[in-house]
């Protein structure tokens, strides 16, 4: 029996010792040290590559949702532009007969009904202004300001007598803005040096 233990136990410490051989040369991998590391940069070298392209792509998308949100806001502002060039022609139709209805309507004429109609169109041109101010479109108000193409076009040169060379001396027609954008023109006489 004791004579059994110890063979038993002689093949178990045998058996470990006959796992897998360790083979005696170097492993048979397919690459050598030096193509593992050169394939390790190339990954590498692809991972940044890869890492880049995805930045850059998400800053494009960024860029373009950004573009969008303002093109779609600029629309909500400015989607009205037309009809508001339409209607500064009304306004200034209404101001034109406002103007002429008071040197017609003068203080000591018995014509109470001449009086009415201009008061009203006087109140009809305010409100018309504050509806105008309301949705950001401003009356532009040149006069003795420096010229600049992008707000006034010229229509005539007028002599500098008190005013700088350079500066709106008159205006013809009223220009309009619409939040800051120009969407018509101030006609305008423009002050100039005289000739001698």
């Amino acid at each position: 029996s004791p004579c059994a233990f110890s063979t038993a136990a002689q093949q178990r410490s045998t058996g470990d010792e006959c796992g897998p051989e360790e083979p005696s040369e170097e492993p048979k991998h397919p690459l050598s040290d030096s193509a593992l590391e050169h394939k390790a940069i190339k990954l590498e070298e692809q991972v940044r590559d890869l890492t880049e392209r995805y930045r850059k792509a998400l800053a494009d998308s960024e860029n373009v949702r950004r573009r969008t949100q303002k093109f779609v806001e600029d629309a909500k502002l400015f989607g009205i532009q037309s009809f508001c060039r339409d209607l500064v022609e009304v306004a200034d139709i209404l101001e034109k007969t406002a103007e002429s209805a008071a040197g017609h309507a003068e203080p000591s004429d018995p014509n109470p009904t001449l009086k009415k109609i201009y008061e009203g169109l006087s109140l009809l041109e305010a409100k018309l202004q504050s509806v105008f101010a309301k949705h950001g479109l401003q009356k532009m108000n040149p006069v003795g300001g420096r010229y600049d193409p992008y707000d006034h076009e010229i229509i005539c040169h007028v002599p500098a007598e008190g005013v700088q060379p350079g500066t709106v001396a008159l205006v013809t027609q009223d220009g309009y803005k619409l939040h800051g954008r120009t969407i018509r023109h101030a006609l305008v006489g423009v002050a100039v040096e005289a000739q001698e």
